[in-house]
């Protein structure tokens, strides 16, 4: 997260010089997985300024990445009384509604995320899911499918397209994706679940 981004995401009034430097600190903890240690710069954040959106935005992702779920969404919900459109804060809220498998509510945030930041793998990623899963399978793959254009290394959109693909019984297409998938994170218990059916399922066929 650089100072020119921050800057051009903050539509209210500039950010301080002092929050742009804590905001990039807090983005080097999250990347190295100290998501307590980051929430804690991020809340220096909002003492000086409780409306700060770019700080709010990241401590919801970070509450995200701790298993957090309801702290993660009440930042988001407060966000969306500044800014209804903000694309972070119903991302988050679509995101948590797809966990419950509310899938008009996740597709409602989800859509108005995509509208707002369009070319986000991670927003489409969990667009194309909800919409696949709602039952309209052939845009949700179709998104999907551009989530994984802009981010074609993500074992996280290889793996949920790969899903869908397999649920689809599209079967050597979700293949070809899970096994990418495994050898970027050969570890992902998900992934390796996905294949031992793919394997179950040729040898049922023979």
């Amino acid at each position: 997260m650089t100072e020119k981004t921050l800057r051009a995401k903050h539509s209210r009034k500039a950010l301080s010089k002092r929050a742009i430097e804590l905001l990039c600190r807090s983005e080097k903890l999250k990347i190295a997985g100290k998501h307590d240690e980051a929430v804690k710069t991020l809340e220096k954040i909002i003492i000086d300024d409780p409306q700060c959106v770019e700080a709010i935005s990241e401590i919801a992702n970070n509450f995200l990445s701790l298993g957090e779920s309801e702290k993660a969404k009440k930042c988001a919900d407060y966000i969306l009384t500044i800014d209804e459109n903000n694309s972070e804060a119903n991302h988050v809220v679509g995101f948590l509604s797809l966990y419950d498998e509310n899938w008009e509510t996740a597709i409602k945030y989800l859509d108005i995320a995509n509208d707002h930041d369009p070319n986000n793998p991670e927003i489409l990623r969990c667009l194309g899911w909800g919409l696949f899963h709602k039952g309209e399978k052939n845009r949700g793959l179709a998104i999907l499918e551009r989530a994984l254009h802009i981010d074609p290394d993500s074992p996280t959109v290889l793996c949920d397209l790969g899903v869908c693909y397999l649920e689809d019984k599209k079967v050597n297409k979700a293949r070809i994706l899970l096994e990418k998938a495994i050898t970027i994170e050969p570890e992902n218990e998900r992934i390796g679940e996905c294949l031992d059916i793919i394997d179950k399922i040729g040898r049922e066929l023979g």
